[in-house]
């Protein structure tokens, strides 16, 4: 979503300079910019998350808790 939205106001702002109307596509093109910059700050997270995911030692590449904790609540099987 995120991505979508930062070409498409990359695209108003490039037509909006062609046109010339400069101060619309500089408005457009700060908040593209800002777009593209929490996309990179997700993509930043994601990965970070997923370093610390192995290095906890989770048993799946997708787990949230690291396998210490989840023994501490741990199912208990009939």
């Amino acid at each position: 979503m995120c991505l979508i939205v930062t070409i498409v106001m990359f695209a108003f702002a490039i037509q909006s300079f062609i046109q010339g109307q400069y101060s619309t596509g500089a408005t457009q093109l700060i908040i593209a910019l800002g777009f593209l910059s929490l996309l990179a700050r997700n993509i930043y997270v994601a990965n970070e998350h997923k370093k610390r995911s192995k290095q906890e030692g989770c048993s799946s590449s997708d787990c949230a808790t690291p396998n210490w904790l989840n023994t501490l609540f741990k199912r208990k099987e009939k």
